[in-house]
């Protein structure tokens, strides 16, 4: 369990959470402290049967789009130009926060961190919450609307490694429990000393390393068939900070995929003859002569 610095949107129902920053040092430390001396395991509640589960959805026109199953996961077909809404579904008591992702990049802060460090949207117990878009500032957020890989937000910032992916992480709010205080031990001084300097040496960049940041995986460079999200029109979102203790573990996770129609029809998921006719089986079934008079007007 954490202290968080929060925020809660004024106005809405959305709120969104973003982690206090630490030195890597006084963060280790405090998590081994706290793991160290925790002695009661709290029981956190389920998903109530009557209110689902954790949900998310993606809403074009206030309509969700038709998922499809297939691979294990869950695609949508996004509409090129048209903008889009991620509604995410708390189906707890309690509050839950939710590090929700777009394309890899979290939509508070176009960061890409793990799910723990993200900042993260705040839901009220039982509660839907409406993602329209990237948030800019306290006032402000910029819609997602889904465009091509080259004109996407992630390409704007040079992230390109995740595109055409929605993923929502939840964690559960946690009540503070009794935890045992165990005084840590006593240690020389001058073993201390040791061990710190024995850090920095560990920390010291070796050539290995250098030559494997150089060997980084390289990714195709963004193009203009395959779907992605951009950062389009200025909307009205207030939020606030508020503090809050989260569950480390997480609660669930739910991921979408999506892709325009073609792309969808190239992974399998969708037959090639549902929307977009055969050209050479229309061609095959011209006719030179039908039963008409005279030549109609165009």
């Amino acid at each position: 369990m954490r202290r968080h610095k929060a925020i809660l949107a004024v106005g809405v129902a959305a709120l969104f959470l973003g982690i206090l920053l630490l030195s890597p040092g006084s963060i280790g430390a405090e998590s081994t402290a706290r793991d160290s001396t925790r002695s009661v395991v709290p029981v956190v509640p389920e998903p109530d049967r009557r209110y689902g589960a954790f949900e998310v959805q993606v809403l074009v026109d206030g309509r969700s789009l038709e998922e499809y199953l297939a691979h294990g996961r869950t695609y949508v077909e996004a509409i090129e130009g048209a903008e889009y809404e991620v509604v995410v579904h708390n189906p707890l008591s309690i509050r839950v926060a939710v590090a929700l992702s777009v394309d890899g990049l979290n939509t508070i802060n176009a960061r890409h961190t793990t799910a723990w460090q993200a900042s993260k949207w705040v839901i009220g117990p039982y509660q839907t919450i409406h993602i329209t878009g990237w948030q800019v500032s306290t006032e402000r957020a910029r819609h997602f609307y889904f465009t091509t890989e080259r004109d996407s937000y992630g390409a704007k910032l040079g992230q390109t490694a995740n595109l055409g992916l929605i993923s929502a992480v939840f964690f559960r709010e946690q009540s503070p429990v009794p935890i045992t205080v165990v005084p840590p031990p006593r240690r020389d001084r001058s073993a201390d000393e040791e061990r710190s300097e024995s850090g920095r040496g560990a920390n010291a960049p070796s050539a290995s390393a250098s030559k494997d940041k150089s060997t980084a995986r390289a990714y195709p460079v963004p193009d203009d068939e395959s779907a992605a999200t951009g950062i389009g029109r200025s909307v009205s979102n207030d939020v606030r900070w508020v503090q809050l203790d989260l569950d480390s573990r997480p609660a669930a996770e739910v991921t979408i995929r999506y892709e325009f129609y073609q792309g969808l029809v190239k992974l399998g998921i969708m037959p090639r003859h549902d929307r977009r006719p055969d050209v050479m089986r229309r061609r095959e079934d011209a006719r030179g002569f039908e039963d008409r008079r005279f030549s109609p007007e165009p």
